[in-house]
């Protein structure tokens, strides 16, 4: 934990289920510990109502966030081919009309500009990217979809980084704005 200088800090985080769930907490700490800004990438837009309650507290503060979800096409279980369509192709169809709910739920941030919905669609590539960054320094990267099963039942890791200095940050953002040119 932490390198040589101390700037960084890295907690491995696993959580399973409901109760005393270390990931799920730290998923909290991170949204709620956020002053400034708050970046979510989330493949699938489902998110548990504890983590939609955080982000609006979040808001309220003054918070400026962005959240990165795939588009419908771009999710795992979206099915282009009509003819082979199953039920279990509609959810993200589901997934679509979360995000449209809360986004007028939450338009006059997004007026205001507070507020940053990008939907990424690359060609026929899928969208799996999972993580959050608060205030360019605590920066949390896992395999939870941030989901009410992934919240509930899954077995889930990730690594919570603390970036002291900012020494990660130039990169960070770098990549982010590959990611952004698909948005």
């Amino acid at each position: 934990k932490g390198d040589s200088a101390g700037t960084i800090s890295i907690e491995p985080l696993l959580g399973f289920g409901g109760r005393r769930n270390r990931l799920n907490r730290k998923v909290r700490q991170t949204i709620q510990r956020a002053e400034r800004k708050l970046v979510i990438f989330t493949p699938y837009f489902n998110l548990p109502k504890v983590l939609t309650r955080d982000i609006a507290k979040a808001l309220k503060r003054g918070v400026q966030i962005e959240i990165t979800v795939g588009d419908k096409t771009a999710n795992d279980f979206y099915i282009a081919d009509e003819a082979k369509f199953s039920t279990i192709g509609i959810i993200p169809y589901i997934y679509e009309i979360l995000l449209v709910r809360f986004v007028k739920r939450w338009k006059k941030y997004i007026d205001k500009g507070q507020l940053h919905i990008r939907v990424w669609k690359h060609d026929s590539n899928s969208f799996h990217l999972k993580g959050l960054i608060a205030d360019e320094r605590y920066h949390l990267v896992t395999g939870s979809n941030l989901n009410p099963r992934a919240w509930s039942l899954d077995l889930e890791n990730g690594l919570a980084i603390d970036d002291h200095k900012g020494e990660l940050i130039a990169k960070v953002n770098e990549e982010m704005q590959h990611i952004y040119r698909h948005t």
